[in-house]
């Protein structure tokens, strides 16, 4: 089966690479069942450097013999039950991906080995970006629901959603993003399926903490644009909604202890950190206002956080947007609103 068969089909992948190799960049269909714990690849690594390969190999039989090699083949042996389609790697294809086959097949248990391992298919998604199809870019005024016209189109890719992310300074979610490895890769296998042609939401080069492949950023700033339109009051009530009102009931559903005062903390936060681009004068003054807001939030009413949310979007939000959308308008398509640019988008691709 080809790599690209492998990505397409979402084929379920058994790593045995060691935990902390897997939580640096893995694949999403990928499972992480080790053949050596981080310890043992540690003590591996050492006696390899020390005495040679073929001491290495001994002192991993030694250290994973026994019940500790039966726990691990049973491991193995339940999560191919459960996905017989499967196929197994470690880094480069080597010793603990060969190891482990055998350990298999010497228990009557066939898996297909992933020759080059994690190294080779990792290239294999790094190159998909040098070979990107045809872009079209949603651009429009924040809170005008571009991630919701994203939904309603097939060919599209949520940039934000990969990278867990709402892609503000305010925009940080309760789970944290993924590692730049794994945004990558995930990404990867969203545009080898698309193909022919992808829609994207216009994007700086970073979401959070996460930066866009050099290529994707490159083809942005040259893709043509759709621009989304929406009213002031529609777009100050979707981002209450999301950001206040959605926040709220996620932060309820994990659980979290004191929901409105870790909110308040976050916001607050986030608005230091874009102080120097609001002034101080217009720092202090949302900073009031948003502490106002929480006062009355505190008391039951989340309405008043709409008076801060509109000062923003007037005086951060819509001046950074019309200075950026100066630079781009020779690059703009149509203009429209959810339903236009939906059937618009939709009979050009």
């Amino acid at each position: 089966m080809s790599l690209r068969q492998i990505f397409l089909e979402d084929i379920p992948l058994l790593d045995v690479r060691a935990p902390a190799e897997f939580a640096r960049g893995a694949f999403p269909s990928a499972t992480n069942l080790p053949v050596l714990n981080d310890i043992e690849r540690e003590q591996v690594g050492t006696c390899f450097k020390d005495k040679g390969a073929d001491a290495a190999t001994a002192l991993g039989h030694e250290l994973v013999k026994g019940d500790k090699r039966q726990e691990r083949i049973e491991q193995w042996r339940t999560f191919i039950n459960h996905n017989p389609t499967a196929q197994i790697y470690c880094f480069r294809g080597g010793q603990r991906s060969h190891i482990s086959q055998q350990w298999l097949r010497e228990a009557g248990i066939r898996i297909q080995l992933i020759s080059g391992g994690y190294k080779v298919m990792r290239r294999y998604l790094l190159d998909v970006f040098e070979r990107l199809p045809t872009i079209t870019v949603i651009s429009g005024r924040t809170g005008v629901g571009k991630t919701v016209l994203l939904e309603r189109i097939v060919n599209s890719i949520d940039l934000e959603c990969l990278a867990n992310h709402r892609g503000s300074a305010f925009g940080a979610r309760l789970a944290p993003q993924p590692t730049q490895i794994d945004f990558e890769n995930a990404l990867a296998i969203k545009v080898l399926k698309l193909d022919k042609s992808i829609v994207v939401e216009d994007e700086g080069r970073m979401i959070g903490r996460l930066t866009l492949p050099p290529q994707l950023q490159e083809k942005m700033k040259k893709a043509s644009l759709v621009l989304l339109e929406d009213s002031l009051c529609n777009r100050v009530c979707r981002i209450h909604q999301e950001y206040v009102v959605t926040q709220l009931a996620e932060m309820a559903e994990e659980g979290v202890e004191s929901p409105t005062p870790r909110l308040e903390e976050k916001f607050t936060t986030a608005l230091a950190a874009i102080k120097k681009r609001l002034g101080g004068a217009g720092y202090d003054r949302i900073k009031k206002e948003m502490n106002e807001a929480f006062t009355s939030h505190k008391k039951g009413d989340v309405s008043q956080h709409k008076v801060w949310i509109e000062s923003l979007l007037r005086d951060y939000y819509d001046p950074m947007y019309d200075y950026q959308l100066g630079q781009k308008k020779g690059r703009i398509l149509r203009t429209g609103n959810q339903d236009e640019l939906t059937g618009y988008l939709g009979t050009r691709f």
